[in-house]
């Protein structure tokens, strides 16, 4: 990777805004520096909140998580699609049948906050497609006869992911494997996105954070999530090349595209300044 490439902010924010995986963590490490990044950041009494567009997991699943590893953190900190796409749906479309093709969180969230879900397409207003392990034919099959035989139901989901990634450079296809074989067999398109880059996840932790966009810093490992999300609120954004984005994708994208800082690690957030004082170095994480 170059060296001119790589970019670190001069100042600190008034606060922070981390996707999880491929940013702070992957699988069940966390990557270098992660710690005293936030520690840091706290300490400077700097607001810091957790973003992810993993909808297989619950709120207290990321707060076990992330206590395990060393940074004990409280569910009003941490926002994933779980969370924006119930609030879309009880602020949009009380009263509508949702069918959600997703895992256990996402469907424990639905009835916990009163949202009807049903399997029976003719009754369906809404197909929710999710990051779903589970996914198998008879799914598609009421998708189908929801969106195009009743012709009632229409498609949105929780995040536009094309896979998540594990360690070791390998992934698994996420939500965006489902909503394009859905498209594919009805011909419908998509209609509204709940995760990254999606405004309404944006909105949410601007309320959490009660701060103005320009005063605060997202920091993601994909350009067309986390960075494309903060570029279109005014938002200052940095990717961290420890993820999906790497130096070589940069070169590819438009400057306007492009995020404020590149950091080839995340403790770089932390500006030189306060590096120094603190006596870090590369080797200590």
């Amino acid at each position: 990777m170059s060296e001119g490439r790589v970019k670190r902010p001069e100042k600190l924010y008034e606060g922070y805004v981390f996707d999880l995986d491929g940013t702070i963590y992957l699988g069940d490490e966390l990557l270098p520096g992660a710690r005293r990044t936030v520690e840091k950041l706290r300490e400077h009494d700097k607001r810091v909140v957790f973003l992810s567009n993993n909808p297989t997991k619950g709120l207290k699943d990321y707060v076990e998580k992330l206590g395990r590893l060393g940074l004990p953190t409280p569910e009003s900190d941490i926002v994933n699609t779980v969370v924006t796409a119930v609030e879309y749906l009880k602020q949009n479309h009380p009263d509508a049948t949702v069918f959600p093709i997703g895992e256990k969180p996402l469907k424990d969230a639905l009835a916990e906050a009163g949202i009807r879900t049903s399997e029976r397409a003719e009754e369906i207003d809404i197909v929710l497609a999710s990051y779903d392990r589970t996914f198998e034919y008879r799914k598609l099959q009421i998708a189908f006869d929801a969106i195009w035989f009743h012709k009632r139901a229409w498609l949105m989901t929780t995040n536009p992911d094309r896979y998540c990634p594990f360690p070791g450079g390998r992934g698994e296809p996420d939500a965006a494997a489902i909503v394009g074989a859905i498209e594919a067999c009805t011909g419908t398109k998509l209609k509204v996105n709940v995760g990254k880059p999606d405004p309404v996840m944006l909105k949410t932790i601007e309320t959490m954070l009660g701060l103005d966009a320009a005063d605060c810093l997202m920091t993601g490992d994909r350009l067309y999530t986390e960075i494309r999300m903060a570029k279109g609120a005014g938002m200052p954004s940095a990717v961290v090349l420890t993820g999906e984005t790497q130096a070589g994708d940069l070169e590819k994208e438009a400057p306007e595209n492009l995020p404020d800082f590149v950091l080839d690690r995340i403790d770089k957030l932390i500006p030189e300044e306060i590096w120094r004082e603190s006596g870090w170095t590369e080797a200590d994480e």
